[in-house]
């Protein structure tokens, strides 16, 4: 399973290499991304036999996330608890819509997949964006698109979404805790080589020890 921030997430061709590899994955989107209802089907002329064929088309724009967020049912929404945070649990309203991502690059990527222009039919792969709404807010707070099964639980998806956050709340206790400079953290030899100096800090001058920090 693969998660991953918007920087990667909105990347499209980022996202059909990881599915040509046989993984699953949850990314963030910075939310201008559009895309089509998952009932969207384009429409493709009949060929006059002159000419190359004619490309299917969509007849209708697709829409921004935002757009297809609020278009949707309130039921679509349902609060989900994804983790036990300092504070109490961490609860939010999240909805896992099922569209088809369109813009420049969606396009090309499925022609590329179905092995041309002339021999796909139009249609876009469908997939599922989870959006975060909460209660209190008026516009969504975050966006994911996943390529998990449609009868995946949104809870489920929620989970491996927010799988994010635990990432950067590790790191930033890396950074915190064991004094660790932006990019030490990033490889083993780093990690390992920052947390021995720590610990023979830490022994030598137990008063230098950083607040908080609590050895193993």
């Amino acid at each position: 399973m693969v998660v991953a921030d918007a920087g990667y997430g909105a990347s499209t061709p980022f996202r059909p290499a990881l599915e040509d590899r046989g993984l699953s994955y949850a990314v963030a989107l910075t939310g201008k991304e559009v895309a089509h209802h998952e009932a969207a089907e384009p429409d493709r002329p009949a060929y006059g036999g002159l000419g190359p064929p004619t490309l299917p088309r969509d007849r209708t724009p697709p829409q921004a996330l935002p757009r297809l967020a609020a278009d949707a049912p309130v039921s679509d929404f349902r609060e989900v608890t994804w983790c036990e945070g300092s504070k109490g649990p961490m609860t939010s309203r999240f909805a896992a819509l099922r569209v088809r991502p369109a813009g420049k690059q969606a396009p090309r990527a499925a022609q590329d997949a179905g092995g041309g222009p002339y021999q796909r039919d139009g249609v876009l792969p469908a997939r599922t964006v989870l959006v975060e709404w909460p209660a209190e807010e008026t516009v969504p707070a975050g966006y994911w698109i996943s390529n998990l099964p449609p009868d995946t639980p949104v809870e489920d998806v929620v989970r491996w979404a927010r799988m994010r956050w635990r990432i950067e709340h590790d790191y930033r206790e890396l950074k915190h805790g064991l004094v660790l400079d932006h990019f030490e953290g990033r490889t083993w030899r780093g990690r390992r080589t920052r947390r021995g100096r720590c610990r023979c800090r830490r022994r030598n001058c137990p008063s230098a020890a950083p607040v908080g920090w609590r050895g193993r």
